[in-house]
């Protein structure tokens, strides 16, 4: 059987780490620590290692956390008009081949495109119409949970264009007090409110629905 030193340089295939700095630990199948192979000459028989144990190795250079704070990391930082002038850039390729936003467009169809934003805009603007402070509602996003609360605020906001609506939801499910980026648009407590496109919202005859929820859930 060979020596444990042996054994660390076939794992510096598959670890990437050096011999040399390696600590390797046999742990059980219930990630129960068994030992720790610390004498390199020692044989891998020598220590209480059976099949199915796993054997986890430790890069010993490598700091807990050392490349975590991608603050520390310098990085090159390019300004925009210098990027700008470059011409092997990804917006540079763009703009050549006519790509994304510097895509051509056809006057027929910016003026289809202008109409079908004009009729989405139209009914977003009759549906806010119909949507009442106070209503009872549920909040129905794709893929997402439906959700019911009370209606607490309907219009345009300062964080994203288009019509919203504020709901205070019954339960702490939502993202905030009421407010964005430091705007009180509705008050209610913390993590009850938030905002939604009105597409999303049907008001109606939408009662409370115990989910189960306690003030010793939210912390």
């Amino acid at each position: 059987m060979p020596p444990i030193f042996s054994s660390q340089g076939k794992l510096e295939l598959v670890t990437g780490s050096v011999a040399a700095n390696m600590k390797l630990e046999v742990y059980d199948k219930d990630d129960k620590l068994i030992c720790k192979l610390d004498s390199d000459d020692a044989l891998l028989g020598s220590f209480p290692v059976d099949d199915g144990m796993r054997l986890h190795v430790v890069d010993a250079t490598v700091r807990l956390g050392e490349f975590e704070d991608t603050s520390k990391v310098e990085k090159y930082e390019m300004s925009e008009d210098a990027y700008s002038k470059r011409s092997d850039s990804v917006r540079a390729f763009k703009e050549r081949n006519k790509m994304g936003r510097f895509k051509e467009i056809s006057p027929e169809e910016q003026n289809r495109l202008a109409e079908e934003k004009a009729k989405k805009d139209e009914a977003e603007k009759q549906k806010a119409e119909s949507i009442n402070i106070g209503d009872r509602c549920e909040v129905r996003v794709p893929e997402q949970p439906a959700k019911r609360g009370q209606v607490k605020y309907v219009g345009l906001t300062d964080f994203k264009e288009g019509l919203w609506v504020g709901v205070q939801y019954d339960e702490p499910m939502g993202k905030n007090d009421g407010s964005v980026k430091g705007k009180q648009y509705f008050e209610c407590p913390d993590k009850y409110g938030g905002f939604v496109r009105v597409s999303h919202v049907e008001v109606g005859d939408f009662p409370e629905e115990d989910l189960g929820f306690s003030d010793d859930d939210e912390i």
